[in-house]
């Protein structure tokens, strides 16, 4: 079983890879309730003899993902940096937690933002070209999905419109 996390402050995207009906389920889920979330498909793997492998998005070990413009001022920087800094914390917080439930966690840098969305982010027509995602998704499950798809050894499929 493989789940991406894509670590945010209020909800933390989350998918799970099914590798046999090679679809992806993703949803966002604040702390308490991934934590929650994580011991019931670590109980379940434990019935059916599964390994559950869990990725996490984290930031923490590159320096030079900024998100500052040339326009900011020193008070929006900072806010910039201390909402950095909590997203990281809570990375640092569910893979502690994995840890601490004998859950296999990986934290993993992430991917290269090359897609068509904002800053450079994986749009919905993206991710749904190769997961069937639903009619909607937000930012934090797509990056979930993406990095639970990728962590599933299956193929990301970029379509480019022929001029």
């Amino acid at each position: 079983v493989i789940i991406g996390i894509d670590p945010d402050v209020e909800q933390s995207g989350v998918a799970r890879v099914d590798k046999e009906a090679r679809k992806a389920w993703a949803d966002r889920l604040p702390f308490p309730l991934l934590i929650d979330y994580l011991h019931g498909v670590q109980a379940e793997c434990k019935r059916t003899g599964a390994i559950l492998q869990v990725y996490i998005e984290s930031t923490r070990s590159i320096t030079h993902n900024w998100h500052l413009k040339p326009s900011d001022s020193r008070a929006v920087a900072a806010v910039k940096g201390r909402n950095v800094g909590a997203m990281q914390e809570v990375g640092k917080l569910i893979t502690e937690m994995c840890e601490h439930c004998g859950i296999d966690a990986t934290e993993i840098p992430p991917f290269k933002k090359c897609w068509k969305g904002k800053d450079g982010k994986i749009t919905h027509e993206e991710i749904s070209a190769f997961i069937r995602m639903g009619k909607r998704s937000n930012q934090e499950t797509r990056d979930a999905a993406l990095l639970a798809w990728n962590e599933a050894g299956f193929p990301i499929r970029i379509i480019t419109n022929k001029r």
